[in-house]
């Protein structure tokens, strides 16, 4: 079966962020990722890792004024300085954590000339292309019932753009509840798509609470991945229904079935 990852972002919310790695590792998890980690020193996030033996497999890029809304900056026209900071910043922290993918975000383009935007994409998907040598970019689509005017919102417009760019570190970040939101069919659009996927992510839909949680039967489709031989990890980026760990029972028995190989 499938690797999960913790959301250390969404997952422990109890706990103090740099306090969540060692709580992760006690629920058995091996790897993790978050959103933003630059309030924190990647020597200090590098130390949480290695004393509790776990890997960062993900993280974003920087997104702009988030406290503002601002949910990426890479397909806004006039941010190109700010967003090849961004790029540079990331990756003094993807090197010392050894993290090998890094999410961009496009950003809430509502208001934005489409075609500027998709050219303000493509540009600075290139630069950051150019300059992150050895690691994976992901680009998500995000549905636009929780982030109103997202660039990329579907799994189809992101393969667009992989077909524009053509570069094989270039991948999709498959989040299944976006993607349920978004026009559901996940079996036959995860089939399409799979060599385009670089890394997925879970939440129950539509709540985005525990997986085991809503309408859509995530035991099926962690089988699907299986079968189709993904050798990434999930990430469990979902919002707890109450302390985590009293959450997880839904992983125990995909656990198992991976213990039993």
């Amino acid at each position: 079966m499938p690797k999960f990852a913790a959301n250390l972002s969404w997952l422990y919310q109890e706990l103090p962020f740099l306090d969540r790695f060692e709580a992760a590792a006690r629920s058995g998890f091996t790897a993790v990722e978050f959103l933003f980690p630059y309030q924190f020193s990647p020597a200090e996030i590098s130390s949480r890792l290695d004393a509790n033996g776990l890997t960062a497999v993900l993280f974003n890029l920087p997104p702009g004024d988030f406290a503002k809304g601002e949910r990426g900056i890479a397909a806004l026209p006039g941010r190109e300085k700010e967003f090849r900071d961004s790029v540079h910043r990331a990756l003094e922290y993807a090197r010392i954590l050894e993290a090998p993918r890094l999410h961009v975000m496009a950003g809430i383009t509502e208001g934005i000339e489409p075609e500027r935007a998709r050219a303000t994409f493509l540009s600075n998907l290139e630069f950051a292309l150019d300059q992150t040598a050895g690691l994976n970019l992901l680009i998500e689509p995000i549905n636009n019932r929780d982030f109103p005017g997202y660039y990329l919102t579907t799994v189809e417009q992101a393969a667009v753009i992989l077909e524009t760019v053509k570069h094989s570190r270039l991948k999709i970040q498959l989040d299944w509840y976006h993607a349920q939101i978004m026009g559901g069919d996940l079996c036959r659009r995860l089939e399409r798509f799979f060599a385009d996927i670089g890394h997925i992510q879970v939440a129950g839909v539509p709540e985005r609470g525990e997986p085991d949680c809503g309408e859509v039967n995530f035991a099926y489709l962690f089988r699907l991945v299986d079968k189709l031989g993904y050798g990434g990890w999930i990430g469990c980026e979902y919002k707890p229904a109450g302390r985590t760990e009293d959450g997880l029972a839904w992983l125990h028995p995909f656990r198992a079935m991976t213990n039993d190989r």
